[in-house]
C-alpha cells in the first residue's frame, strides 16, 4: 500500500516531543512490513542538516517551495522536505523562534506546508507516486483532510487518517485567519472550523478527515468527556464510530539498554549489574552525592502544567528535606517551572540535578541510572517515557490516565503476588496521592532484599511495547474500505 505520512517533525531530523518519535518510528515499522510508506516534514535548517543522501527536485510549476528528497538516517525510509524558505529557514524550533515565542505567522507555515501536502497526495510535484492513504498528525496538518476533500474539490483523492497526539495544542489563530488563509465563507461555522470564535486546525482534521485516531485506547474515551475532551469532546463524540484508540510503541532499536550507546554501562534483564554503575554515572553527571543506597528519582520531560512538575516538586520536597531521595530532572517549558526546578536544585544541592534543556543523551542516561521514574501527568495521551523506563528497570510512578493507565500495572499486593505489577500508579491527580505512590514505592524499594523490588524490574523489562501491534493495528486501519464522511459542515463550496 503507498502511504504518505506527514508531520511537523520527526526524530532523526527535528525532535520537540513525543510526536517526533512516533513520526520516525511507525513509518520505519510500516516500511519492514513491506508497505510503501514516505514521510514529509517541513525543511527546517535542522532538519536539512540531517536527512540522507539529500537532492533536490522542483515543486510544481510556479509553487514557491521545491522539495528535498532524501532517507532518514540510519533507515531506508524516503522522506521529502518542502523547501519553502520564507516559512521554515529560520533559527528557532519549529513552532517558536529563539526567545520562546510562537511564531506570529504559524498560521500561514503550516497552511503552506498543508497545501504542499495536498500537492503531493494529488501527484502535482512530479514523483509519480500517488499514495492511497495520507496519515496526518497533529493540528500542523489539520487543513489537510478538508484541501482534500471531494465533496469540495470534486476530485477524488486518498483516504485520509487524522491522528490526536496531544488535544490540548489545537492550532487556534483568530477570526480573520479565514480569509487571510483564502479558506471558504462557510468554513466559519461550528459545524466547521470555527471554535469559539478561532479558527482551529485541529478541527478541520476530526471534522473532515475519513478516520480520527489517538494514541491509546484509554485517551480516546477520555477525550469524549467534557473534562479531557478541551472544548471538542462534542466533535469526538459525533464522529466516535471513526475514532480509535492505537496505542504508541518504542523502536527498541534506540531505546534499549543492552545496546543503547548513549549510557555509561550496558545491561539486560538477564544481567542487571549494569544498573547500579548507571546509577553512579548519572549521580556524578549531576553533580549529585555519589551513594548507591539513597534511592535516585528521575523526571524528563516538558516544565509544563500537563506534566504535573508542580505536583512532583510538592510531593519530593518533603522526602528532600529529609534526605530520603535524590532527583534527577531534565526539561523545558514555561519559565515559572524552570525557575521552581532550579531553585529546588539550590536549595538541596547534591540531592537535586537539573537539565533545563532538552538532551537526548542524558534522557538515555536518566532512564537507565534513576530507581524510579515519575510522570505525575495530569492527562497524557499515551506517554513514551513510562514505555522507556519500564525497559530500562526503572519502575515508573505515574497518574493513571490515558496511555499511562494502559501501560502499567499498579504494585498492589495482588499485583506483586501473581507477577505482573511494572510500577506505581495513582488517582487523582493530587499531591496527597502522589506521595502515597512515592510511600510505597520507597518502601517496596528499602525491603528489595526479599527479591519483589528485583522481580518488579524484571516485569517491565520483560514487557513487550515494540511497534509491532501497533502497526499491525495501523495497517489493518489503513485496509478497511473507509466509507465516506457524511457531510457534517455547510454546503459545499470550492476550495
Amino acid at each position: 500500500m503507498r502511504i504518505l505520512f506527514a508531520s511537523s517533525e520527526a526524530y532523526g531530523l527535528v525532535k520537540t516531543g513525543g510526536l517526533a518519535d512516533v513520526s520516525a518510528s511507525l513509518p520505519a515499522a510500516l516500511r519492514r512490513r513491506r508497505q510503501d510508506v514516505r514521510l514529509v516534514v517541513p525543511a527546517y535548517p535542522e532538519a536539512c542538516r540531517n536527512l540522507a543522501n539529500a537532492s533536490v527536485r522542483p515543486g510544481p510549476e510556479d509553487a514557491p517551495w521545491q522539495i528535498i528528497e532524501g532517507q532518514l538516517p540510519g533507515t531506508r525510509l524516503t522522506v521529502y522536505l518542502i523547501d519553502w524558505p520564507e516559512y521554515f529557514q529560520r533559527a528557532g524550533n519549529p513552532y517558536s523562534a529563539s526567545n520562546g515565542m510562537d511564531w506570529p505567522d504559524n498560521a500561514q507555515r503550516f497552511a503552506g506546508f498543508a497545501r504542499a501536502i495536498v500537492a503531493l497526495a494529488r501527484d502535482e510535484a512530479g514523483l509519480d507516486w500517488t499514495p492511497e492513504r495520507v496519515h496526518l498528525n497533529d493540528w500542523q496538518t489539520g487543513l489537510v483532510p478538508l484541501l482534500l476533500d471531494p465533496e469540495r474539490t470534486g476530485v477524488e483523492r486518498p483516504h485520509t487518517i487524522f491522528t490526536i497526539h496531544n488535544l490540548a495544542y489545537q492550532g487556534l489563530f483568530p477570526a480573520s485567519t479565514l480569509n487571510e488563509l483564502n479558506l471558504p465563507a462557510d468554513l466559519w461555522h461550528p459545524e466547521a472550523l470555527e471554535f469559539h470564535d478561532q479558527l482551529s486546525f485541529m478541527k478541520a482534521g476530526l471534522v473532515f478527515a475519513d478516520v480520527v485516531t489517538t494514541v491509546s485506547p484509554t485517551y480516546a474515551q477520555e477525550i469524549q468527556k467534557p473534562a479531557s475532551g478541551m472544548g471538542l469532546d462534542g466533535v469526538l463524540r459525533a464522529r466516535s464510530a471513526d475514532l480509535h484508540g492505537i496505542l504508541n510503541g518504542v523502536d527498541y532499536r534506540d531505546w534499549d539498554p543492552s545496546r543503547d550507546r548513549h549510557i555509561a554501562v550496558r545491561y539486560s534483564a538477564d544481567d542487571l549489574a549494569g544498573k547500579a554503575a548507571n546509577k553512579a554515572a548519572l549521580q556524578t553527571r549531576l553533580g549529585l552525592d555519589v551513594n548507591p543506597d539513597i534511592p535516585l528519582l528521575g523526571h524528563v520531560g516538558r516544565m509544563v502544567e500537563q506534566k504535573g512538575v508542580d505536583l512532583l516538586h510538592a510531593a519530593c520536597t518533603p522526602l528532600l528535606e529529609a534526605g530520603h531521595i535524590q532527583l534527577a530532572l531534565v526539561g523545558s517549558g514555561q519559565k515559572d517551572l524552570e525557575h521552581a526546578t532550579g531553585a529546588l536544585a539550590r536549595a538541596y544541592p547534591g540531592r537535586v540535578g537539573v537539565h533545563i534543556g532538552y538532551d537526548e543523551p542524558l534522557a538515555h542516561q536518566i532512564e537507565a541510572g534513576a530507581d524510579l521514574f515519575l510522570m505525575p501527568s495530569r492527562f497524557e495521551p499515551c506517554g513514551l517515557n513510562q514505555l522507556y523506563s519500564l525497559r530500562y528497570g526503572t519502575p515508573p510512578v505515574v497518574h493513571a490516565t490515558g496511555g499511562l493507565a494502559d501501560t502499567v500495572v499498579d504494585a498492589t499486593p495482588e499485583y506483586l503476588d501473581d507477577g505482573s505489577a511494572t510500577g506505581f500508579s495513582f488517582t487523582p491527580d493530587s499531591v496527597s496521592a502522589l506521595g502515597q505512590a512515592l510511600e510505597r514505592a520507597l518502601g517496596l524499594y528499602t525491603a528489595r532484599a526479599d527479591g519483589r523490588w528485583e522481580q518488579l524490574i524484571r516485569n517491565g523489562m520483560n514487557q513487550d511495547f515494540g511497534w509491532t501491534a501497533s502497526a499491525d493495528a495501523y495497517l489493518a486501519l489503513y485496509r478497511q474500505q473507509v466509507p465516506r464522511r457524511t457531510r457534517r459542515a455547510k454546503a459545499p463550496s470550492a476550495l
